[in-house]
């Protein structure tokens, strides 16, 4: 893995994020950032679970409703999912036995 700089600390998750930095801070509820968004309360639950991963949609969601760049919410997502990539230890042996190609 290339150019990666490898940590044992877990990135914060998007979850993490969306629950301490702007919930609770902003004293909005769960269902009040789905109202927002214009989407179920189920989807912002999943997420401030992690357990539902952000997708390009809703980054611009979030990123609308809460003045950032949607950037921010997919490279939070990308962290933790390399993150857990590389401590992975079935994913970690899968992606060793890839192997560079050899040009003809």
């Amino acid at each position: 893995m290339r150019d990666m700089i490898e940590t044992n600390r877990k990135p914060t998750t998007v979850g993490e994020i969306l629950t301490a930095e702007f919930l609770e801070p902003m004293e909005l509820t769960q269902t009040d950032l789905a109202r927002a968004m214009g989407v179920q309360t189920r989807l912002v639950n999943e997420l401030c679970r992690d357990r539902r991963a952000v997708t390009a949609d809703t980054a611009l969601m979030l990123a609308g409703v809460f003045g950032t760049s949607p950037e921010f919410w997919l490279n939070a997502q990308q962290a933790t999912d390399l993150w857990e990539a590389m401590h992975d230890e079935k994913r970690r042996q899968r992606i060793a036995r890839a192997r560079p190609l050899q040009a003809a």
